[in-house]
C-alpha cells in the first residue's frame, strides 16, 4: 500500500526535509583532504541536535552511524569510521536523513575531495545527478511509477561516457516511498523492468525518494563483511544522488532542496510546487 499525504503532512515532510539540506551543507564543508568519515558523522549528529530532530539512518536495521558515507568504489551504505581518512582527489557519497514528530527526509550527494579530479569523475556525478532531476521532473499527476525509472535510465543511457561504454546502472539498489517510515511502498527501480508492470499511478499525496547510482562500470555489486557497505564487483568509482519529494496538486516539491526544487526542475520545463513554510 502506498501512503498518500496531506498537505499539512507534507508541510511536516518539509521540515524534516529542510534538516537534511542543513546537514548536506555542513558535511560538504567538513568533506575536506585529513577529514575521516566518522568526523562527518559528528558534523551530521551536532546538525539534528541543533534543529531537535532525530536521526533514521542510527539503528536501522542495525546500522551503527548517523549517515552513510561511501568513499569512491563504495556505492552505498559506507559505515563512517576513524579509519577512512578522505585524500584529495576521492568522491564521497554521503547519504542521511533526519525526523520531525514522526515525518521522515532522506537525501544523499556525492562531494569531491580536495581538487584534481579527472574529468570522467566530474562527469559521472552530473550525469547521476541530472538523472535524478529528469527523475523528479516525471513525478506528474497522471504518470505512473514507471514514467520516473524510464525517465532516469533514458537520461543516462543519452549520456556518452568519456573513453567509450556505458555507465552502470545500479541494479540491487533504488529508490523508496517515504513517510511515517524511511524505506516505505513502492520500491522505484532506476532503470525500466518490464518485467514489473507500469505500477501506481502517481496522484497528489505520493511521496518518493528518488535516488540514481551510477558506476563507470558495472552495474553489479557485493556486499562486504560488515553485511552493510556495498561496493561495485570490478571496483570502478560511483556516484549517489537523493532528493525526497512529494507530488502536490501544483506540482512536485522537492522536500530536501532548500529552494523546493524551484531552480532545477525550471530547467525540465516544470513549476515546482509552492512552498507550504514560505
Amino acid at each position: 500500500m502506498v501512503q498518500i499525504k496531506s498537505p499539512e503532512q507534507i508541510a511536516k515532510m518539509r521540515e524534516a526535509g529542510l534538516v537534511v539540506a542543513a546537514i548536506h551543507a555542513a558535511t560538504r564543508e567538513a568533506a575536506v583532504p585529513g577529514a575521516t568519515t566518522r568526523d562527518l558523522d559528528q558534523v551530521a549528529r551536532k546538525v539534528l541536535a541543533d534543529h531537535n530532530a532525530k536521526p533514521n539512518f542510527l539503528g536501522y536495521g542495525g546500522f551503527p552511524a548517523t549517515i552513510c558515507t561511501s568513499v569512491n568504489e563504495v556505492v552505498v551504505h559506507g559505515i563512517p569510521s576513524d579509519d577512512v581518512v578522505l585524500k584529495d582527489g576521492d568522491i564521497i557519497s554521503i547519504d542521511c536523513g533526519a525526523i520531525i514528530d514522526g515525518w521522515h527526509g532522506d537525501a544523499a550527494y556525492t562531494a569531491f575531495v580536495g581538487s584534481g579530479h579527472a574529468p570522467e569523475l566530474v562527469e559521472l556525478s552530473r550525469v547521476t545527478e541530472e538523472s535524478m532531476w529528469a527523475g523528479i521532473a516525471a513525478m506528474k499527476q497522471g504518470n505512473r511509477l514507471v514514467d520516473i525509472s524510464r525517465a532516469i535510465e533514458t537520461y543516462i543511457r543519452r549520456q556518452p561516457k568519456p573513453g567509450g561504454g556505458r555507465y552502470g546502472i545500479i541494479e540491487d539498489y533504488g529508490g523508496h516511498g517515504i513517510g511515517t517510515e524511511m524505506h516505505m511502498d513502492p520500491h522505484l527501480l532506476n532503470y525500466v523492468d518490464r518485467r514489473r508492470g507500469k505500477g501506481p499511478k502517481l496522484v497528489p499525496g505520493f511521496c518518493l525518494a528518488i535516488e540514481p547510482m551510477v558506476s563507470l562500470g558495472t552495474p553489479k555489486t557485493v556486499v562486504l563483511e560488515d553485511d552493510w557497505t556495498v561496493v561495485t564487483t570490478d571496483g570502478t568509482w560511483s556516484s549517489h544522488w537523493e532528493h525526497s519529494v512529494a507530488l502536490t496538486e501544483e506540482g512536485p516539491l522537492v522536500l530536501t532542496a532548500p529552494d523546493g526544487g524551484k531552480a532545477k526542475l525550471a530547467e525540465y520545463g516544470v513549476s515546482a510546487a509552492p512552498d507550504p513554510l514560505a
